[in-house]
């Protein structure tokens, strides 16, 4: 709703008696590029923000309801658009902060703040006066002569405001309103708990014999994370990915590693304060309340008729054709495993905190490929500039560090990026390490969205990750997936930044779920061609480029514990739809619910879904609820795009590149989705090549 009906436009606010007193409040912000002045901004200043951007697009709409001309393209979607630019502005830095470098007095505003926003924006969607003006020039669309995004925009708009209760009588606007609130606040709390859960766990190593199998940055950043933790002397592992997978992966103590596994997987279920099965059983009850009130059968149909997938039914037929032959390879792998076991002398059965551990000796006896042996030529600067790279050669873009910009956090750095020409584009923020403040993941997400209405407006970006850190001896070296990770992220902000789109509701990553992914996927593809691996891919003590031995052995290890990854990703899209195909409204027991949407798709014992409900931020407290399904999905167009460029024999062919970016990466949400991915591919997507790529065919 808030996408679409309230997007930055102006910064033009002319606030005389606020300036001084609240950097939030000032006419335009007098900082490089315009971006956030960080350094001023302080956490009682919010809320003031806050209610005088409701204030002040109050009265913007109701200016667009008083107007005595007859509904026009200008006076009434033109000056909707532009009607939250205050709001908007507050809101991207608040909820940026918040899940980025959060601290108590931001979570308490952010709770107090909720309610009121999802008040503000339904007062707004259910205006009868203002959706009548909506509703009048959509009626007449095809006779206002608007350009194609125009037409967009409007159906978009039109659309927002009938799925937002606009058609409402009064008493089913309330019930609406009602539940709209309590779903913002519950979702907080969700995150909230999830992130200190995370930060609340920790297993103190005193004894050199429990570091056995772990490599030496692995044992050097466990022991800065005991000093900073006050156990000077020790050894502290977290269930915080960048921590927990290395001693999973390496860690010879299986009782440790089963104590990190189960506390992860955990999170949110300790019958607590911070026991999320509640609040999560709860939001199921209210979204399958709100679909029906908007006469739709399910939660996910209510979604999913704004992504291209379109229904549940056709979600569920497309994971059910990669789940079988990924649960098949999973099974054969775990075979694998067990028989490693056996050989040593294990006598135990295959446990999923085991299969990190046993995977890695496999792949070693395999392939002869070790990931400590590869982390060295991954160091994070040159992984980021090799991600800089590849932009710089498919598009002609270029990225300077600034050091003169405001940051929100000392870890956080700044680029100016420019096309080939000079021309400014935007900024781009890149927050890269763990810490107590952050939640877990990593993600995009936009300070300032792109657009024209009213004059140029340049994004600001920022790409946020928890890659692993530097320590006193080294400096950050990546894991292969953690060097995906980052070429991931940085594909989103591409999308942000070469978003060329007049209005801002449309602009950058404002598409349909099952859609948004496909320029951050198709990134991955880069990352480990060896023509690109050879750029950046460069041993930090040595200045040696890493090996073609060791790039052999990274492509024919491309497939190794596909089904274990694609099973456990599987996993989580389907409990994600069961939760959301619910069409009675009772509450569930979380722990039966999902015991039972596993059972049904025959998860092994050996794999645990990769995000357990009390947990899955994704579909609670992200915007992914009935779309983490999308990731795959993307990764059948990822797959097929990048296979033009295979084809073409140029990985950087300058027809195919413009081709994506105009198409794809500057068109935003101007257009249908597949009618955009055609023009640039010339067909729709096919399977054959995820398949292939994952070898599952």
């Amino acid at each position: 709703m808030k996408h679409l009906l309230f997007p930055l436009c102006s910064l033009l606010l002319f606030m005389a008696c606020f300036k001084g007193s609240n950097p939030l409040l000032v006419e335009s912000f007098d900082t490089p590029f315009g971006v956030p002045p960080f350094d001023l901004i302080q956490e009682k200043h919010f809320m003031p923000a806050f209610k005088e951007g409701m204030a002040q697009q109050n009265k913007a709409i109701e200016a667009i309801i008083q107007n005595p001309e007859a509904a026009t393209f200008s006076n009434t979607i033109d000056a909707l658009e532009t009607s939250g630019a205050l709001l908007t502005r507050v809101e991207n830095i608040f909820d940026n902060l918040n899940s980025a470098n959060t601290n108590d007095k931001i979570q308490a505003i952010a709770k107090e703040v909720a309610p009121l926003l999802s008040k503000h924006y339904d007062t707004i969607s259910m205006n009868a006066d203002l959706f009548k003006r909506i509703k009048t020039l959509y009626d007449i669309r095809d006779h206002l002569g608007l350009t194609t995004e125009q037409m967009t925009v409007l159906k978009e708009t039109y659309k927002s405001f009938v799925r937002n209760g606009a058609g409402l009588n009064d008493r089913d606007k309330a019930k609406l309103q009602k539940i709209n609130e309590e779903l913002s606040t519950l979702s907080l709390q969700f995150g909230e708990n999830v992130l200190k859960e995370t930060n609340a766990f920790e297993v103190v190593v005193d004894k050199e014999a429990d570091l056995a199998g772990l490599p030496e940055n692995v044992v050097a950043q466990a022991a800065e994370t005991a000093t900073e933790k006050g156990y000077e002397g020790k050894w502290v592992f977290t269930i915080d990915k960048s921590s927990m997978i290395p001693y999973l992966t390496f860690g010879q103590n299986r009782a440790i590693r089963e104590k990190l596994f189960k506390a992860y997987i955990s999170k949110g279920n300790h019958n607590n304060e911070l026991d999320n099965k509640a609040n999560l059983t709860q939001m199921a009850s209210l979204r399958v309340k709100r679909a029906n009130l908007l006469g739709y059968k399910t939660h996910a149909d209510f979604i999913l008729e704004e992504n291209m997938a379109k229904t549940p039914a056709a979600v569920y037929q497309f994971l059910d054709k990669i789940w079988k032959p990924a649960l098949e390879v999973a099974k054969k792998e775990s075979k694998s495993l067990q028989k490693l076991i056996d050989k040593e002398g294990g006598n135990f059965k295959l446990q999923p905190w085991d299969w990190w551990y046993y995977a890695e000796k496999v792949k070693k006896e395999k392939y002869a490929l070790d990931d400590q042996a590869l982390r060295p030529y991954f160091k994070l600067e040159n992984v980021r500039d090799g991600a800089f790279g590849v932009a710089n050669k498919l598009y002609g873009i270029t990225f300077t560090e600034l050091t003169d910009i405001p940051v929100y956090h000392p870890d956080v750095k700044a680029f100016e990026v420019k096309e080939a020409d000079g021309r400014h584009i935007g900024i781009l923020y890149v927050d890269y390490h763990p810490r107590a403040s952050k939640r877990g993941g990593a993600w995009m997400s936009a300070y300032r969205k792109q657009q024209k209405l009213g004059g140029e407006v340049s994004p600001v970006i920022v790409n946020v990750c928890n890659l692993t850190k530097p320590t006193q001896d080294a400096p950050a070296l990546l894991s292969l997936e953690e060097v995906e990770t980052l070429f991931h992220e940085f594909g989103h902000a591409l999308h942000g930044l070469l978003s060329d789109c007049v209005y801002p509701s449309v602009s950058g990553t404002d598409v349909s779920t099952d859609f948004v992914e496909l320029p951050s996927q198709v990134m991955e593809n880069w990352a480990l061609e060896p023509e690109v691996l050879r750029t950046y891919a460069v041993h930090y003590q040595t200045g040696g480029v890493i090996p073609d031995e060791l790039i052999k052995r990274i492509e024919k290890s491309s497939k190794f514990n596909q089904g274990f990854i694609t099973v456990e990703y599987l996993s989580a899209a389907y409990l994600d739809m069961d939760w959301h195909t619910l069409t009675d409204d009772k509450l569930q027991d979380a722990v039966q619910f999902e015991n039972k949407s596993m059972d049904k798709i025959g998860l092994i014992h050996e794999i645990v879904v990769r995000y357990k409900s009390p947990y899955f931020n994704h579909i609670f407290a992200g915007g992914y609820s009935s779309g983490y399904y999308s990731y795959i999905w993307a990764e059948v167009l990822d797959a097929d795009a990048f296979q033009a460029f295979k084809d073409s024999g140029n990985l950087f062919n300058p027809k195919l590149a413009q081709a994506f970016r105009k198409n794809v990466l500057s068109a935003g949400g101007s257009e249908d989705p597949m009618t955009l991915y055609k023009r640039f591919r010339g067909s729709e997507p096919k399977i054959d090549p995820l398949l292939k790529k994952r070898g599952l065919k």
